[in-house]
């Protein structure tokens, strides 16, 4: 099966990203042709920043998709439905230890800026423009820290401007 995808501007996005993000979830995507990994978030959000259509996501600093988040310069966000058999894959294993591109059935779309996924109903390509890692002393809510980060492995803020959106037709 062939995906033809047309490109849409960020604007026109018909999708609510909130509700994609916690409920879908989404494949976050970082590096080239060849030399790439992905992981599943259930976290990010979109709006203007900057002057520019912009997306934020957060990413453990261990995990190895981060690698490649900060050796390139763009990364993508893919939602492929609800089909958690992807995340059951992208979300427990690590690229460092296996293909899991492979284990999750994923076909990469490759190319010298970012991949993303013919298994995408929707895609966005982000150009990264801002990372830094929370710090316990910024959070106002001390109730998210006993939450959310009992380790003290604290999410690195990834900032993007939305340079391509495309959508499966």
């Amino acid at each position: 099966m062939i995906t033809i995808y047309k490109t849409i501007d960020p604007k026109n996005i018909k999708d609510n990203l909130i509700d994609c993000f916690a409920n879908e979830w989404a494949l976050i995507t970082a590096g080239v042709e060849g030399d790439f990994n992905t992981m599943t978030a259930s976290w990010g959000f979109a709006g203007e920043m900057w002057g520019a259509d912009s997306l934020a996501v957060v990413i453990r600093p261990q995990r190895y998709t981060m690698e490649f988040i900060e050796k390139n310069d763009y990364f993508t966000v893919s939602f492929c439905g609800k089909n958690r058999s992807i995340h059951k894959v992208t979300g427990s294993k690590s690229g460092r230890d296996c293909d899991k591109v492979l284990e999750a059935g994923l076909t990469p779309i490759e190319n010298d800026k970012y991949v993303y996924f013919k298994e995408a109903r929707l895609v966005l390509v982000v150009r990264t423009q801002f990372v830094q890692q929370m710090r316990a002393e910024a959070f106002t809510d001390k109730a998210v820290l006993d939450k959310w980060y009992p380790d003290k492995d604290y999410h690195n803020m990834i900032i993007g401007k939305i340079e391509k959106v495309l959508v499966s037709d």
